[in-house]
């Protein structure tokens, strides 16, 4: 082997070396717990939610009204139409629907209907709050 090929190798070897030992981490608890720690807080409702504050469970503080639900879940696509959803305003769209009955829209909202899933996209929404909104949504039409 040449002196440049053999000295290509040592260099090309000590590179490979050095890069494999600057890429060494903690695996500690510890050093773990810091690399995964959150960087801010959240503040919801004007509460600051911190890591340490933050509920284990998926399920609001309390109840939220229709024009929440709706304005959080349900205006992807009652606020665009997609998927053939009646917009909210839309008194035309409405209008077959509300003559079938608020109990029908409900009942349609709790357990789903045509492309919409069982309520809508609010996995943990309450009955009342899927009730509040369906108010919502035909108010004043």
């Amino acid at each position: 082997m040449t002196l440049i090929k053999r000295l290509s190798l040592f260099i090309t070897l000590s590179m490979s070396l050095f890069s494999v030992s600057s890429f060494a981490q903690d695996f500690s608890d510890e050093a773990i717990a810091s690399r995964i720690a959150p960087i801010s807080d959240v503040y919801i409702n004007g509460e600051i939610v911190t890591a340490n504050t933050a509920s284990a469970s998926d399920e609001p503080a309390e109840p939220r009204s229709g024009e929440q639900v709706y304005g959080t879940f349900c205006i992807a696509c009652h606020g665009t139409g997609a998927a053939g959803a009646p917009i909210k305003g839309d008194a035309a769209a409405w209008g077959p629907r509300i003559a079938q009955g608020e109990e029908t829209l409900i009942k349609h909202a709790l357990s789903g209907f045509n492309a919409m899933p069982a309520k809508g996209t609010c996995s943990n929404c309450s009955d009342d709050e899927i009730i509040a909104t369906v108010k919502f949504l035909i108010q004043g039409l």
